[in-house]
């Protein structure tokens, strides 16, 4: 299974509006694709999830939207892909570059 968090679809949608990224279709329509593949599983942002985003152990930046997607890691008992370079350096989630 591959997991793919709510708030990462939504961060994708705001680099399309800020033209920072150009998809080769209408954004509701490369979702509609993006999240069809099989084993691909949408990780909905639970109560759970967002109290984790605000206990992170050890010390975390202060991006909301990186604590939200590493706390979805850790409560999904996931790996989480990245290659945010500040997210692999944290040592409280399990990550792949």
């Amino acid at each position: 299974m591959i997991g793919v968090s709510a708030i990462s679809c939504w961060e994708i949608a705001k680099l399309v509006e800020y033209g920072r990224l150009e998809l080769p279709c209408p954004l509701e329509e490369w979702f509609e694709q993006a999240l069809s593949y099989p084993g691909m599983h949408l990780l909905p942002l639970t109560p759970e999830i967002a109290i984790e985003s605000t206990r992170l152990p050890g010390k975390f930046h202060r991006d909301p939207v990186d604590q939200i997607i590493v706390a979805t890691a850790r409560v999904s008992n996931c790996p989480l892909v990245t290659s945010d370079q500040r997210i692999l350096n944290y040592p409280h989630v399990v990550t792949i570059r």
